[in-house]
């Protein structure tokens, strides 16, 4: 077996677990979230919605103090699970910048394109500018 063939079926093992868990993640919070930042009118809220990782580092230090002062163990999962939820948060707003960004950029070119195509003899401005589609 060649390592292609390994990567290959690897990647659809992760596509298959991903699709069994999607009922669930739609679940947590968090993902929700970020499903809604990473789409097209969502991009601009990454940067205040790093200002949710606020409460979830505020929940890890309640519940590490109230370890230390001999809570339960299990709360340790508790606190890896907010601390993960907040790196989550606080990793959102440069990535959504990045792809808006991205998007922008797209955007712009393709009005770019429209306008110059727009010029060329015997093609209305309308007609292009309904082709290159796309909002700022």
């Amino acid at each position: 077996m060649f390592l292609s063939d390994r990567v290959r079926r690897r990647w659809r093992q992760s596509e298959n677990t991903a699709q069994n868990l999607e009922p669930a993640r739609r679940l947590f919070p968090t993902n929700r979230i970020r499903d809604a930042v990473y789409t097209r009118r969502g991009l601009k809220w990454g940067v205040p919605a790093m200002l949710l990782a606020a409460p979830y580092i505020a929940a890890v230090k309640i519940l590490t103090d109230h370890i230390e002062q001999g809570g339960p163990g299990w709360l340790h999962l508790v606190v890896l699970l907010c601390a993960w939820n907040a790196l989550k948060m606080l990793w959102l707003g440069p990535m959504s910048l990045i792809a808006l960004a991205r998007v922008r950029y797209r955007e712009h070119v393709q009005r770019r394109t429209a306008r110059r195509e727009a010029e060329l003899p015997g093609v209305t401005p309308d007609e292009v500018l309904v082709m290159a589609g796309g909002a700022s």
